[in-house]
């Protein structure tokens, strides 16, 4: 299998070199533009697939409501509001993303959810929450991000950074399938076409790693085969505790 492995993403190599060209010169990023609109077109389908792992996911989170107040959420590459519609009613939202483009898509997607309140949209990168004040939000949660950040440790130091005491960190990422699996191997061959496609998304993280390195007070992680295609079958999903 590694000489198989080896071969075919050598091969996947080469057909990105046009790709890599694009991005050398900076044509890759009006990508960026039209990025918000794929993920907006297959948000439904994600989460028609994944309603009930998300109802799950977020059925506590009313529970790390600091002073019995609403809940004050961080979303990190919230890109089209594709969780809004499992928030609790009141709770208020910080939204940041490194791309722009999303804005448009939020502002429809708070009309559609009257039950949240919008607070602000930040341009930032999770790896630099830039504007947001130590300690300060209940909860932050990060759904299909992990995959795509620069540098996973350092958005999980700012995670904690914002966090109040007590509060979570709520994540449902794609990972890296078991390598004695098939999967595993398609990952790899697959993953110089794939980054570009899914705006700088990688199928070969095991970011569980990271989260339980990550220093936090508690830790409920588990895994679990999503309802998928078999390249992004294997999520982890659940929650932190600072």
């Amino acid at each position: 299998m590694g000489l198989f492995i080896f071969i075919f993403t050598v091969f996947f190599q080469i057909l990105s070199l046009p790709l890599q060209f694009l991005e050398l010169v900076g044509i890759y990023r009006y990508y960026k533009k039209f990025f918000p609109y794929l993920l907006f077109k297959i948000t439904d389908t994600y989460n028609r697939k994944m309603h009930a792992h998300k109802k799950d996911l977020f059925s506590n989170l009313s529970q790390f409501s600091s002073s019995g107040g609403s809940l004050l959420l961080l979303e990190i590459g919230c890109g089209n509001g594709a969780n809004f519609e499992f928030y609790p009613a009141s709770c208020r939202i910080i939204c940041t993303d490194p791309n722009p483009n999303f804005d448009k898509y939020l502002h429809s997607a708070f009309a559609k959810n009257s039950h949240l309140k919008f607070d602000s949209f930040v341009v930032t990168p999770g790896e630099s929450l830039k504007g947001i004040a130590d300690g300060s939000v209940d909860v932050v949660v990060c759904t299909l991000v992990l995959c795509s950040v620069r540098n996973t440790k350092a958005v999980l130091k700012e995670v904690r950074r914002v966090l109040k005491r007590g509060g979570a960190f709520f994540f449902m990422e794609h990972v890296i399938a078991d390598p004695s699996t098939w999967v595993h191997a398609f990952q790899h061959v697959l993953q110089p076409l794939w980054y570009y496609f899914g705006d700088g998304c990688e199928l070969t993280r095991a970011t569980w790693k990271e989260l339980e390195e990550a220093e936090f007070s508690e830790l409920k992680l588990r895994h679990i085969q999503a309802p998928l295609m078999p390249l992004i079958k294997p999520h982890v999903i659940g929650y932190a505790v600072k």
